[in-house]
């Protein structure tokens, strides 16, 4: 049945709020089993610590509600469960720290945990901003999450064709000339993510500290893009 393919079962959350001349933007997890009613206290929490107007705790909190709503919707509903080794590419800036990235995740281990790959990352490539963990367990899981979506729509969409018959079929990898079977020896039960040798330069990540100036010149540039 429709969950996150990780070890918790966490929705990815955004937020991006314009009111009264202020803008909000955060993004984090959220467990969709918690009672609604930590929405409301958490919304009224935040606008209260950052010291925004109070048209936000309802904007924040229907937001969230929002998400909610729709991850909820999925749930109970089958996922194709084939072999499935998919592509997760990072490219995100977090305050002065630019990465790059891209690896293969398995999205058939339900023991990953994109939290503890995000630290290991950081402390592999000596990122040392705090917000870049965080920033990219959760670019990692928006991924999954769009993955998981799709799995559901090719499960409806296998039982439609099979006309009722539970059950759908799958060309195994090592039948279809893909890498899956061998990539799956060299997988952690956390971490779920190989970089294929014949691809190292490609999948190589790159991480660079921009300038004052720079950062300054993308921001008004991400400014004009969302106006």
């Amino acid at each position: 049945k429709f969950r996150m393919p990780t070890a918790e079962n966490l929705v990815p959350i955004r937020l991006d709020i314009e009111l009264d001349g202020h803008r909000f933007k955060d993004a984090f997890t959220w467990n969709p089993s918690d009672p609604d009613s930590e929405v409301v206290v958490f919304a009224k929490r935040t606008a209260k610590d950052l010291k925004l107007p109070p048209a936000f705790v309802m904007q924040i909190a229907q937001s969230i509600q929002t998400q909610l709503t729709e991850f909820r919707s999925y749930e109970g509903q089958d996922m194709y469960t084939g072999e499935k080794i998919v592509p997760i590419k990072l490219d995100l800036r977090v305050n002065h720290t630019l990465i790059k990235d891209q690896f293969l995740w398995d999205l058939n281990n339900f023991d990953s945990d994109p939290e503890e790959f995000a630290r290991t990352f950081c402390k592999d490539l000596g990122i040392e901003d705090p917000e870049a963990g965080p920033a990219i367990a959760l670019a990692i899981r928006e991924q999954l999450y769009e993955i998981a979506i799709q799995s559901v729509a090719t499960a409806r969409e296998s039982r439609l064709s099979k006309k009722g018959r539970r059950g759908f079929e799958y060309i195994p990898a090592h039948k279809a000339g893909g890498t899956a079977l061998d990539l799956m020896k060299l997988f952690s039960n956390k971490y779920s993510v190989v970089r294929k040798r014949k691809e190292w330069d490609v999948y190589e990540p790159i991480v660079d500290l921009l300038s004052t100036e720079e950062v300054d010149a993308l921001e008004a540039r991400e400014e004009r893009n969302a106006r």
